[in-house]
């Protein structure tokens, strides 16, 4: 269990997911965690899980030696100028889309110990998928407690801080497409006469087992296919209109979208 005192700047649905994930996995105990946040109904909530509330970014800053910088990316440059001078020795976890470490060490100081995480909202049931960068000057104890952190919401991966951008598209913005997918699935079932609880029941299990068949088979994704395709058949007729509408180029090019979006909020 770590004896860190944790802040967070912001309180939406990402912090919540990796607040959350300490507090049932155990990873420090709730007296040992803070958050500042604009919305006194977040605020509220977390004080019930035994956070402390903090109302100024002094505060928090005295507070804790790791802070979650978890605010839109567009509010970085004012929640840093508030930070200047307070952040010394701290542990800086930042995880907007876009914002690099460079961006936070100019306005912190080039000597800041920052941390660039990419994590999805999955963690809000300990299924997530994180992305972290190692950044001089951290070292590798700083490191793996926060590696400790999002590993107690599922699991990590670490990237060159070059990649950061780009895995956005891969596991960050990407449970929407799942969630897309899932929703032409069902509304294909309704279409067909199949009530949508039953369907949605069944497209979950597919879901879950098909991520499962690419996790432990062995076998690569062009495979599986082929293994559910007998020739002549049903799938490879659903196929051929998946094929005819460019699906997987459609998947490419949204990934893309996402990665330029990245790059232009970068900092």
């Amino acid at each position: 269990m770590l004896t860190d005192k944790i802040g967070f700047i912001g309180a939406g649905n990402m912090a919540g997911a990796i607040i959350e994930g300490i507090i049932s996995q155990k990873v420090t105990k709730p007296e040992n965690l803070g958050v500042i946040d604009i919305s006194a109904e977040k605020c509220a909530h977390f004080k019930e899980r035994g956070v402390n509330v903090f109302n100024t970014y002094e505060a928090i800053a005295d507070f804790c030696n790791i802070i979650f910088l978890a605010v839109k990316p567009q509010n970085y440059e004012e929640v840093l100028k508030s930070l200047v001078g307070l952040t010394n020795g701290k542990i800086i976890v930042s995880i907007a889309a876009g914002i690099s470490t460079g961006y936070i060490k100019s306005r912190l100081g080039e000597d800041s110990n920052v941390v660039r995480a990419m994590p999805n909202t999955p963690l809000l049931i300990g299924c997530g998928a994180t992305a972290l960068c190692h950044v001089a000057p951290v070292t590798d104890e700083q490191f793996l407690k926060i590696k400790q952190i999002f590993e107690a919401g599922g699991g990590v991966d670490v990237l060159p801080e070059d990649k950061m951008n780009a895995v956005i598209s891969v596991n960050s913005s990407s449970p929407a497409y799942v969630y897309l997918f899932a929703k032409a699935l069902i509304n294909g079932a309704v279409k067909q006469g199949i009530d949508a609880q039953t369907a949605t029941g069944l497209i979950v299990k597919t879901l879950e087992g098909s991520a499962e068949m690419i996790k432990s088979s062995g076998n690569t994704p062009d495979e599986l296919i082929k293994m559910v395709s007998s020739p002549g058949g049903t799938t490879l007729k659903a196929l051929d209109a998946l094929y005819e509408h460019d699906f997987e180029n459609a998947v490419i090019d949204a990934m893309e979208r996402c990665t330029k979006r990245a790059e232009e909020l970068g900092k």
